[in-house]
């Protein structure tokens, strides 16, 4: 049974270079979604978000696999947007003040019955709170701009500052600040992380 890698396949969205920034078009795809505000490190909202994301993510991979569809897929990383009243928050590293939107995007082969049945399944073998705000929706960036950073996420303000000043030479900001989490933090040494950091433009 071949396995299908949608990142691997959507290489320009989801494996940019990090020497420079490049204007992308992202197209509408599907995503799992839970919504919450704090500083990631501390808020207990966000972990039980992270954790709902996933364990529905690959209770959908593995029912995927063997359900009639027989397909095995590789799940995809973690991914927010991030936002708050004061832009300038973002370059100052000011997480506290930030709201965000965590997700998981869903390929389009995998049926949304699929999707809910298996939120229902991880429902009742789990107690996770961050279940009751859980989505399945619909989300089209369109014209973006994006590079890669690799460091610790305390270091992206001078990227996103490098991929702010782009915008700023051809349009203007537009929807809100955009990460795609590549690395598994637990694993890998902080200064080896990779980031997409990704910005709509007007």
């Amino acid at each position: 049974m071949p396995r299908i890698d949608v990142k691997r396949e959507l290489k320009h969205l989801y494996h940019p270079s990090a020497k420079s920034v490049v204007e992308v078009e992202v197209p509408a795809m599907r995503f799992l979604m839970v919504d919450g505000e704090g500083d990631p490190n501390t808020s207990p909202r966000y972990a039980e978000a992270v954790e709902a994301l996933f364990s529905v993510s690959y209770a959908t991979k593995f029912a995927v696999k063997r359900g009639a569809q027989g397909i095995d897929y590789a799940v995809m990383p973690l991914e927010g947007l991030w936002w708050s009243e004061d832009l300038s928050s973002f370059l100052r590293d000011d997480r506290a003040q930030w709201k965000w939107t965590m997700m998981i995007m869903q390929p389009d082969f995998v049926e949304a019955a699929a999707i809910h049945a298996a939120i229902a399944a991880v429902r009742r073998k789990k107690s996770l709170p961050a279940l009751r705000g859980l989505r399945l929706e619909a989300f089209d960036e369109g014209r973006c701009a994006q590079t890669l950073h690799i460091g610790p996420f305390s270091e992206e303000g001078p990227t996103i500052r490098r991929v702010h000043d782009f915008i700023g030479e051809r349009a203007a900001l537009a929807g809100k600040h955009h990460e795609i989490y590549l690395s598994d933090i637990r694993r890998a040494a902080p200064a080896r992380w990779k980031t997409v950091i990704r910005q709509p433009m007007a």
